[in-house]
């Protein structure tokens, strides 16, 4: 018999991941061997570079298969300390600013869980990747949702920010580059809203870079944590190897933010995961250690999202009644699919009946009438499922 004792608040109230559920059906039917054109999934479709593979192997063979440090190995934390030194010239970071979590994902929930409780607001730039508001509702805050379409490129502007500021304020949540809509902010604009939340006290930002170096046609990321040391004291940064590395299911992330913060998450996380996995940590410190060996790798995987990525634009644009902006960072298209007069989830689920192309729909990403598709799958895909979005849509017309 069933147990009528309830569950908890928050397991009532947190929404499934529509992401991780279009890709789970996709998998599923093409296991029941339909051919499914799958657009969903958030991952690299290539394979975690062998060096990397290599050192995770020698790790396990050395007997590396104990507890570390909560906040990971001091070895990889000092190499993630000293790239946000070389690389974003944040000269005052050291491995006391670095927590390694078990997944990119998992940052972003210890930077929240750090800063934000109980009636506190976070105010979260929509289209939003789906995991942030579900986020600030498991630590009892509340989600507000700042909406910008694609007429303003999908970024939010000042006049925006400020308008939505209130007393309850204790975070803004800042993605670039995006997921779902692979807008990248510019420098500019990122000075620009920073100097809305230095307006305020005790407003945190949290900065997810993961997509840090997927950018295209000479776009550059830039991390609001640089503007100043002032800047960095409130900004938390998250980030991680699932993306830049291929190494989505190894779940390794990363959080880089002022000592007390960074202490806090690893306290957190100590009581929660103990630690991330040991010799996955090997495989990252190999990744950061070796930068000839991953920019190798990093070009060849850009070489092919960018071929991809125009090839997908292209198709996408040339469908009537489709408006899908020009994304110039991440992996994804953000297409405009609401003069059809369906919504996006009744446009993804027929789409997915009628002709086998998984996408997610955008109500997931606070973005009625969108729709995500993920070009990190193959062109012969992307070109089959080009097709068949082109006869789908006919019929709507």
């Amino acid at each position: 018999m069933a147990s009528t004792i309830q569950l908890s608040p928050w397991a009532q109230n947190v929404s499934p991941s529509p992401t991780l559920a279009v890709d789970s059906l996709a998998k599923a039917l093409k296991a029941e061997g339909r051919d499914v054109c799958g657009f969903g999934s958030g991952e690299p479709d290539f394979d975690t570079p062998d060096f990397i593979k290599e050192a995770c192997i020698q790790a396990i063979q050395a007997g590396r298969t104990k507890y570390t440090p909560a906040a990971g190995t001091p070895e990889l934390r000092e190499a993630v300390a000293a790239k946000y030194r070389q690389e974003y010239g944040l000269a005052s970071v050291t491995a006391n600013h670095v927590v390694v979590s078990p997944g990119g994902k998992f940052s972003c929930h210890l930077a929240i869980m750090a800063t934000c409780g109980p009636d506190d607001e976070v105010i979260i730039p929509a289209p939003f990747w789906v995991s942030y508001p579900e986020m600030v509702k498991l630590v009892g805050a509340r989600p507000v949702e700042l909406f910008a379409g694609k007429e303003q490129d999908f970024k939010i502007t000042p006049a925006q920010l400020e308008a939505a500021i209130t007393p309850r304020t204790r975070m803004l949540i800042l993605n670039s580059p995006s997921n779902p809509t692979g807008t990248v902010y510019t420098e500019a604009e990122l000075r620009a809203l920073y100097a809305v939340v230095e307006r305020h006290e005790n407003i945190w930002i949290m900065s997810d870079e993961i997509y840090e170096y997927l950018t295209y046609e000479g776009t550059r990321h830039f991390s609001v944590s640089t503007i100043s040391e002032a800047a960095f004291e409130r900004t938390i940064v998250v980030s991680g190897f699932s993306k830049t590395y291929s190494m989505t299911g190894w779940r390794l992330g990363t959080l880089v933010a002022t000592a007390s913060v960074a202490k806090a998450a690893s306290e957190l996380q100590s009581q929660m995961t103990s630690n991330p996995t040991t010799f996955a940590q090997a495989g990252a410190l190999a990744a950061l250690k070796h930068p000839d060996k991953s920019k190798a790798a990093l070009t060849m995987m850009l070489e092919a999202f960018d071929r991809r990525r125009k090839f997908l634009y292209e198709g996408l644009s040339s469908i009537p009644g489709i408006v899908c902006p020009k994304a110039l960072g991440a992996f994804y298209l953000f297409p405009d699919i609401s003069s059809f007069g369906l919504s996006a989830s009744e446009f993804a689920t027929r789409l997915l009946k009628e002709k086998d192309v998984a996408v997610v729909p955008g109500e997931g990403f606070g973005a009625p009438g969108y729709i995500r598709l993920s070009y990190a799958t193959s062109d012969e895909v992307i070109a089959k499922g080009l097709e068949r979005i082109r006869s789908f849509c006919a019929t709507l017309r």
